[in-house]
């Protein structure tokens, strides 16, 4: 059977699973494996866990794959469910909270635009493909706050639409736009001093001449 790819390939897939095709999961959960632990991952901090978590996650979408009515994208409920598992982990551990700063954000306007804000995917497509710009980025993205890096791993890295971020991460659109753009700015002020050098002369590195 071809991979699920479109609604109408999960739909069918869904219900062949129901009626008792049960290895036709692997088939619908692998597009889904690496955004569910990039989410997770991006929650808890821990590769370890992130992978426990992960695991368990996908054991739940299996056991409640009935419940799946199709209202919205397989993987935005897959993911939802991901959410759950490690927030529900986070309170468990008695770690950090992201109350604080949902209260300064999700209240706001969704059409703020912090100063000077490009996207960080106007670094130079050969230049990202480096090693070290890489492991750069990586590290920028690990040390943003909890709620910005969702939106970031989420948007940008996984292309998820606005939307299907909003109903994952359990809020708004509006909110989903202001932490993209606030998360952005801050790669841009965490990246940029470090990656001029890497861009050619005359070109432009987050939308500023060197």
């Amino acid at each position: 059977m071809t991979r699920p790819s479109n609604p109408e390939n999960e739909a069918a897939c869904i219900r062949r699973i129901l009626a008792g095709e049960k290895r036709l999961f692997h088939e619908l959960i692998r597009p889904c494996e690496r955004p569910i632990y990039f989410l997770l991952l991006s929650l808890l901090r821990n590769e370890a866990e992130a992978e426990d978590a992960a695991q368990e996650t996908v054991i739940k979408v299996y056991r409640n794959l009935h419940l799946f009515r199709g209202d919205s994208q397989f993987r935005t409920w897959v993911l939802s469910i991901a959410r759950n598992e490690g927030l529900g982990r986070l309170r468990k551990n008695d770690n950090r909270r992201e109350d604080s700063l949902d209260a300064l954000t999700d209240g706001e306007s969704g059409d703020f635009t912090p100063a000077v804000l490009t996207s960080w995917r106007e670094i130079p497509a050969e230049a990202l493909e480096r090693e070290e710009l890489g492991a750069l980025l990586r590290k920028a993205i690990e040390g943003l706050p909890a709620i910005y890096r969702n939106v970031v791993l989420l948007r940008d890295i996984e292309e998820m639409d606005g939307r299907e971020t909003a109903a994952a991460l359990g809020i708004t659109e509006g909110a989903v736009k202001v932490r993209l753009h606030r998360a952005r700015a801050l790669l841009q002020r965490e990246l940029t001093p470090k990656l001029k050098r890497f861009a050619p002369k005359g070109r432009k590195l987050f939308g500023w001449a060197r």
